[in-house]
């Protein structure tokens, strides 16, 4: 039976400033941040048990894949479905003799009548989980349509949100488990193309933002771009057909292929950007 670890940074280490390092407060929080997952890392191991993290954002999964050397056990990522973003982190020890599952459940939130009700947003299923006392870093990905919504959350969280979550704005909501092979929302897509000089990330992301290259080149070196939810910071990095890019505060966006050279021998491409 898997055992559900939960990962908190708490106020006693926010207090512990006695050895603290001469670095920045974000600075710090990280590394206090990347601790927490070596020493689950360390417990899982040396209790042959697998442990699990909270939901990770981009941000805290870059910082783990810096520490991914220093672990003590294997892991592996989920977050409920394929094309996740906020992730779950599961410690494994190496001589693991049991069955496991990632604690993670589905939730099918749908109006009580469809014909008063409102079109909810994100932001919108977001700010009622959050008024139910939810921490950010326990719910995983929502995703929203037209007449349905999908949380990811923690198990045991499932049944105390089925009951209590009853409302979203003015809408009266039925909230009930779902199979995460029961979503239906698929992602909403736009295919695009584009003409770069070379498959170079700075390139790829001044034609996917429609920016100046040197623009594209700050928002890598300052650690806005991610491919394949890892961050990358060297603008000479050649993606590669399939590469998921995301960037911070604008979208996530999937580079498909070259297809072709434009007279003066400039690269014809084509990609994805998720609505």
């Amino acid at each position: 039976m898997a055992r559900d670890r939960l990962l908190h940074r708490t106020s006693s280490d926010a207090a512990d400033t006695g050895n603290r390092p001469a670095k920045g407060q974000g600075e710090y929080q990280d590394t206090l941040f990347a601790r927490h997952l070596i020493d689950l890392s360390r417990q899982a191991q040396q209790k042959n048990i697998v442990l699990f993290s909270d939901f990770l954002n981009l941000n805290e999964l870059n910082i783990f894949h810096r520490q991914s050397s220093e672990l003590y056990s294997g892991f592996e990522l989920y977050g409920g479905y394929e094309l996740s973003e906020r992730q779950m982190i599961a410690f494994l020890p190496d001589a693991l003799c049991y069955t496991w599952k990632f604690p993670i459940s589905c939730l099918k939130i749908s109006p009580v009548n469809r014909k008063f009700a409102e079109k909810l947003s994100h932001r919108d299923v977001l700010g009622s989980l959050m008024n139910l006392g939810m921490e950010r870093s326990r719910v995983g990905d929502i995703l929203v349509d037209d007449t349905e919504s999908y949380v990811f959350c923690q198990e045991n969280l499932a049944e105390y949100l089925t009951e209590n979550l009853t409302r979203i704005r003015n809408t009266t909501v039925l909230v009930e488990p779902a199979a995460p092979n029961e979503v239906h929302i698929e992602p909403k897509l736009e295919v695009a193309g584009g003409i770069i000089t070379s498959n170079r990330l700075d390139s790829v992301v001044a034609c996917l933002c429609k920016i100046s290259r040197s623009q594209a080149s700050q928002w890598i070196r300052s650690g806005k771009v991610f491919i394949d939810n890892k961050e990358t910071l060297q603008v000479t990095c050649e993606c590669r057909p399939g590469d998921l890019i995301s960037i911070r505060s604008v979208g996530r966006f999937r580079f498909l292929d070259c297809r072709g050279e434009t007279k003066k021998g400039r690269l014809k491409i084509q990609y994805e950007r998720y609505l």
